[in-house]
């Protein structure tokens, strides 16, 4: 698990995100229970995307002065790579937090406080997540084997059942939590637990945030091996992680107006992950550059979005 960046890197990246997640968290919720607006969503999304960009910036000139020109340049595109890479993945998770958030007919005024909880839950699971696999995988090399064979086998899947609907009705989680616990017939606002006749009752928007949490923690699996192809610097690999979480809230509300625009997305999400899958396979014997990687990448979502937008258009 070795790092070339010193203790002072990992301080100033917290003191970078930290500041503006403040002001998301609570300037986002100012207002409470309130429906969040297109306009709203793409601000922050942008905030976000060029957060990530200035702190790939800052990062490249601190690396440029500690370490050369050289190296400043591979991991400033190490983390290029791999924020596009785990901002793509989130994308398919989006999809799958709009179908929860459909099937239990949330309120949109109430979906941003499930999805606040989630982030910040989706960061303690990939800090978890993160320096559990650099661990296995220093000590065990051969795991990342594992992980590409994964990666592909996910990718292949996701194209065969691209088109398929999942019953969350039929979901295990779903129906162990209502055999066990006591849940209202209804939402109370933005709580998740109320009492009532001296007892705890759980909301419907807390058996929501499980499923959010529990998708988050699925999808993990794919995007920590998925990065691991690109570099396995702890410090790359949990930045770039960490800035394409904290612009979820953002994008899934940008995401929930488009999604039936970009609806060959998800094509394009399986065949990064078989990409990245591939790249670790090969990785012993072919070296494939990290610039190569952002451009395969970048050309596969450019791809299917320029698609998407045709297709919608010619139904039109």
């Amino acid at each position: 698990m070795h790092s070339i960046v010193t203790g002072w890197f990992w301080i100033g990246f917290f003191v970078f995100v930290l500041p503006v997640l403040a002001i998301d968290m609570f300037l986002l919720n100012r207002h409470k229970s309130h429906k969040v607006t297109m306009c709203e969503a793409l601000s922050w999304t942008l905030v976000w995307i060029g957060c990530a960009l200035l702190f790939d910036f800052l990062l490249w000139l601190c690396l440029k002065h500690t370490h050369g020109p050289l190296v400043a340049g591979e991991k400033s595109l190490e983390f290029l790579t791999g924020y596009l890479i785990e901002e793509s993945l989130s994308f398919d998770n989006m999809f799958v937090i709009l179908m929860i958030f459909n099937f239990f007919a949330v309120p949109e005024e109430y979906q941003r406080r499930v999805l606040l909880y989630g982030v910040l839950g989706a960061i303690v699971m990939r800090f978890i997540m993160i320096f559990g696999g650099l661990w296995i995988i220093n000590q065990f090399h051969w795991v990342l084997y594992l992980f590409g064979a994964f990666l592909i086998y996910t990718g292949i899947k996701m194209l065969v059942i691209a088109e398929h609907e999942t019953d969350l009705s039929k979901n295990t989680l779903f129906i162990w939590l209502r055999k066990h616990l006591r849940l209202t017939d209804s939402f109370h606002k933005e709580k998740f637990f109320i009492c009532k006749n001296h007892l705890l009752y759980v909301t419907p928007l807390f058996v929501v945030l499980l499923f959010v949490e529990c998708s988050d923690l699925i999808f993990a699996l794919d995007s920590i091996p998925a990065i691991f192809a690109v570099t396995r610097d702890p410090f790359i690999v949990f930045t770039s992680n960490i800035f394409a979480i904290l612009g979820l809230r953002a994008i899934y509300f940008l995401l929930a107006n488009v999604a039936r625009k970009f609806d060959l997305l998800k094509y394009g999400i399986a065949l990064v992950l078989m990409f990245t899958g591939v790249k670790i396979v090969i990785e012993h014997w072919i070296k494939v550059p990290v610039l190569l990687a952002l451009g395969v990448v970048a050309t596969i979502l450019l791809t299917s979005i320029i698609l998407s937008w045709m297709k919608n258009r010619c139904k039109n």
